[in-house]
């Protein structure tokens, strides 16, 4: 049997080490090419999903412009950070039933109408709507119908829904002040069903709804305001609240009083 030494005496160690660096050599001076780019991981194959593409202008300098599917992609931004429902989504003006309706809810649509007209030059609204009074007649419709309209003109709205918003609130009490804040800072604010609930209203609830109405209201903050209450009712759990309310909402205000027949979703 070959003792160690004797079986690496047969290698040529020279030749080993000139083989190597042939190979090195070899591997060095190929050039290596780039991966294909498989396009079809991007969403636009245009900027590659950057929302910015180089051009070049006249004095030959390369310089990045928005991609066309920037704009899309914004508004695709606004709609989740509104926190919209996708059923919510579909909330139009064109597909709200008029037909049958009594002349109450007509006159709720066309103050919504009239209300996405009245805008700044950047397509912000001037003024608060209020829609109050029976439920089932449209007032969440309509005033979805608005913030879909706003989205898509690519004003931010933010949607609080009043019963499960504050029952997130008070889920997580950390957070507080970073939520009423929020509310208090959106361009436009919907709260839907102000003051639903079976319940007794609670001081607490009180003090951070005038929270974010005084501010809005000092602040001239377009608000969409949905609820079963009156002016008078609301004046009544805080008169503070409701008088804010009528006044921010004056231009636009209806209040849809009557029977069962305005509830469209009993027809």
């Amino acid at each position: 049997m070959k003792s160690l030494k004797q079986a690496l005496a047969e290698f040529d160690l020279e030749e080993i080490k000139r083989r190597a660096a042939e190979r090195a050599s070899s591997l060095s001076s190929t050039p290596k090419t780039e991966p294909a780019d498989d396009l079809s991981k991007y969403r636009c194959i245009k900027c590659k999903d950057d929302e910015f593409v180089l051009i070049r202008n006249e004095s030959g300098t390369d310089i990045a412009v928005p991609c066309e599917c920037r704009k899309e992609r914004a508004a695709e931004r606004l709609m989740r950070s509104s926190r919209i429902t996708q059923e919510f989504q579909s909330k139009r003006f064109n597909n709200f039933v008029q037909e049958g309706r009594p002349l109450q809810v007509i006159d709720a649509l066309k103050a919504a109408c009239n209300y996405v007209k009245d805008v700044d030059d950047k397509g912000v609204p001037n003024r608060s709507i209020a829609l109050l009074g029976r439920p089932g007649s449209g007032k969440t419709h309509l005033l979805m119908a608005i913030s879909n309209y706003l989205l898509a003109k690519s004003v931010q709205v933010l949607y609080f829904p009043f019963v499960e918003g504050f029952n997130e609130i008070k889920g997580n009490l950390d957070t507080l002040e970073s939520r009423i804040f929020q509310l208090q800072q959106a361009d436009v604010l919907f709260i839907d069903d102000l003051f639903k609930g079976r319940k007794e209203i609670t001081d607490f609830v009180i003090e951070q709804v005038f929270a974010i109405i005084n501010y809005r209201y000092l602040e001239k903050k377009p608000t969409l305001i949905s609820s079963e209450k009156t002016i008078a009712g609301l004046c009544e759990i805080d008169e503070g609240i409701g008088s804010r309310i009528n006044e921010m909402c004056r231009d636009y205000r209806v209040i849809l009083t009557g029977g069962i027949e305005l509830n469209y979703r009993l027809q």
